[in-house]
């Protein structure tokens, strides 16, 4: 019997940034549709805390820290889940970093450099250390979370959204460069999630009730809205999908 296009039993996928939120989605539903999954964050006590709840659920988890802001820190990751399962088939960059609410002319400069560090140079890192392993193998799916800050002007956002828009512009770019050896590349872009990340933006009553209001779906997205995207994305039902980016917003940007 022909295997569902979704089945992802055997494959390795390593998800920065997973240990809370659309990470920690998005590797949950990699694992329920049959992925080994390295998880990772930034403090050792969150990865302790999901991989203990993961193998309850009778996953196969490695978690470990790392920081994604320096690139030994991703090359150990990346090492350490292909010393345990000897190959990496879908990676997920999502780790991101916003120190900055308000307008961009008075954005300080460290933060201005952080927001680019972490949420463009680091995903470039990523790729650049994994899409290599993946041509050599015959293919696999690198995913990368961007945003509709990428699509969409905003007041209070502007250097987090200038780095997503870039984040958009980087998958096409790695899409056109790597898939002719069958590598594929897309970025998700969600709307507004209910996360720790976003909590300044729908934190506030009135704000959020504005925001359902806008939202053709009238509600705010959940973590899991995300999850079976990545899934889609990184299996065989995406196998002409690449250079691409998947808006997940309640068709708040039409």
């Amino acid at each position: 019997m022909r295997k569902s296009l979704f089945d992802l039993s055997g494959k390795v996928a390593l998800i920065t940034g997973s240990t809370k939120g659309i990470g920690k989605s998005m590797a949950e539903e990699l694992a329920r549709a049959g992925c080994k999954v390295a998880v990772s964050s930034r403090k050792a006590d969150a990865c302790e805390a999901v991989r203990a709840e993961f193998e309850k659920e009778g996953f196969d988890v490695l978690a470990m820290p790392c920081n994604v802001s320096r690139k030994e820190d991703l090359q150990t990751l990346v090492d350490k889940t292909v010393a345990r399962w000897g190959r990496i088939d879908i990676v997920v960059a999502n780790a991101a970093a916003n120190p900055y609410y308000g307008p961009l002319a008075q954005i300080p400069e460290d933060a201005f450099d952080k927001v680019f560090h972490n949420n463009v140079k680091s995903v470039l890192w990523l790729a650049s250390i994994t899409l290599p392993g993946m041509a050599e193998r015959g293919g696999g799916s690198f995913i990368t979370v961007g945003s509709i800050g990428g699509l969409r002007a905003s007041t209070v956002l502007g250097a987090y959204a200038i780095s997503k828009a870039a984040d958009h512009h980087l998958v096409r770019c790695l899409a056109a460069e790597w898939g002719t050896k069958n590598v594929r590349v897309n970025a998700i872009a969600p709307g507004l999630i209910v996360t720790d990340f976003a909590k300044a933006l729908w934190e506030d009553a009135k704000r959020r009730k504005e925001r359902e209001e806008q939202t053709p779906l009238r509600r705010l997205g959940q973590p899991r809205d995300i999850g079976g995207i990545a899934v889609f994305l990184a299996s065989e039902a995406a196998a002409f999908v690449t250079g691409q980016v998947i808006v997940a917003d309640g068709g708040m940007t039409v």
